[in-house]
């Protein structure tokens, strides 16, 4: 009886072990690397995870995955790692025209290095300006509570996993996030040049850039690896170097504006500027091509756009589109703890210095600089016409990406 048991024990075991083992194979990314520790590795403070979060205490499950991954590290470090790979012909530097550059505000020359700020102090304040906000009780906004198992899976698409760095980016459109996602690219090796992996992030051509099969991103776990894909991510999450990208959330808005309704845009004409001219500008029968609208002077107005992201039925229609979707709602901000936290306003030295850290600074540098000239000396030129209230009502819409990155309130748009 006892003989048949461990039979029976034996069994069990060895099946559990061959499923693990089948899920590590058949990661094309190499998830074998989670016990890969970057410079960023160290204590978590009380209260670094919002809503009651302790990664550092896994279930039985997390550990059990990560132990086994880590012993099968050496077996598959020699195994032909696959890559979700997209072969590009003949790539070259994207080349932009003059109305694009004016209006998105590329800067390709090559800058002076500014005076270094002291990075690692900078470091330590963002972080704990973010922290003590979202464990502060007094302050609150949508989904702060909830806990990371709680965020459904269509809400992480935006974290872009590199596996051979161990690297967590969470893209934030309209901060930089092109040259960041063809850095990625570059480390991931995801995405191959006449067979070979791209060196330059610059060569990699913007379409390409935000293909999403490029990219293995949180939201394609649940293919992958099914019902341990949330302990998977939550290993990764306690392991990887996790950064992101913000900036002044107003003059985001502005640049979101510049960038999908000052430049002829297909896609966003139809979907919002369309819907936009009927119901704010009180125009009828409207051209289909975007084109035809822009030749008979038939554009979106900033003062649409704001009434837009305000109309309640907005977002009853659908959340809002990625370009100007709070940072909060992009990427979690009290749930995930950002080891890295850099700005648009100081991009080549927040650069410089997180690939510096990633130890990757050898292999590639950050692109020259995306500077987009939507400066904010230009907000009270740009919501000049915008009511007051208006403008009090935006911003207690954006006011926790205001709070939570330590961005000044705008007093002087807020007051009569």
């Amino acid at each position: 009886m006892t003989k048949a048991r461990l039979l029976r024990l034996s069994v069990v075991l060895v099946s559990i072990f061959m499923i693990l083992l089948i899920i590590v194979y058949w990661d094309n990314v190499g998830t074998a690397h989670f016990y890969l520790h970057t410079s960023f590795s160290r204590p978590r403070s009380p209260g670094a995870i919002a809503a009651g979060e302790d990664w550092e205490a896994l279930p039985d499950v997390d550990e059990f995955l990560e132990k086994l991954l880590s012993s099968s590290l050496k077996q598959n470090s020699s195994i032909p790692r696959k890559t979700e790979q997209l072969l590009v012909q003949g790539s070259n530097k994207p080349v932009v025209s003059n109305l694009e550059e004016n209006v998105r505000g590329y800067d390709w020359s090559t800058h002076k290095d500014r005076n270094s700020l002291d990075q690692e102090k900078l470091q330590v304040e963002r972080q704990r300006t973010l922290r003590e906000f979202c464990a502060n009780s007094s302050f609150t906004f949508p989904t702060k509570e909830r806990s990371f198992d709680d965020i459904p899976n269509y809400e992480l698409n935006h974290l872009i996993v590199d596996d051979r760095h161990g690297v967590i980016y969470c893209y934030v459109p309209k901060v930089a996030c092109t040259n960041w996602k063809r850095v990625m690219i570059v480390l991931s090796e995801s995405l191959l040049d006449q067979g070979v992996p791209y060196r330059n992030p610059l060569d990699i051509p913007r379409e390409h850039v935000h293909n999403t099969s490029t990219h293995l991103t949180f939201n394609k776990f649940w293919r992958r690896y099914g019902k341990f894909s949330r302990h998977l991510m939550k290993i990764k999450l306690k392991k990887y170097t996790k950064f992101l990208f913000v900036r002044d959330p107003f003059v985001r808005l502005i640049s979101a504006f510049r960038s999908k309704f000052e430049l002829e845009n297909e896609d966003f004409y139809r979907r919002f500027a369309i819907p936009m001219l009927k119901l704010y500008s009180n125009h009828t029968n409207l051209p289909t091509s975007v084109s035809e609208a822009f030749g008979a002077g038939l554009k979106v107005s900033f003062s649409d756009f704001i009434q837009y992201l305000l109309d309640p039925r907005t977002e009853k229609m659908a959340p809002f589109n990625e370009h100007w979707r709070q940072v909060y709602r992009l990427c979690h901000p009290c749930q995930i703890d950002y080891d890295f936290i850099g700005k648009l306003e100081t991009l080549d030295e927040d650069a410089a210095y997180l690939l510096q850290l990633l130890k990757v600074d050898r292999l590639l540098r950050f692109p020259p600089s995306y500077r987009n000239r939507t400066a904010s000396s230009w907000e009270d030129n740009w919501f000049a016409k915008i009511p007051l209230a208006w403008r009090q009502q935006l911003y207690k819409l954006y006011e926790a990406d205001f709070v939570l990155f330590g961005y000044p309130k705008p007093e002087n748009l807020l007051k009569d």
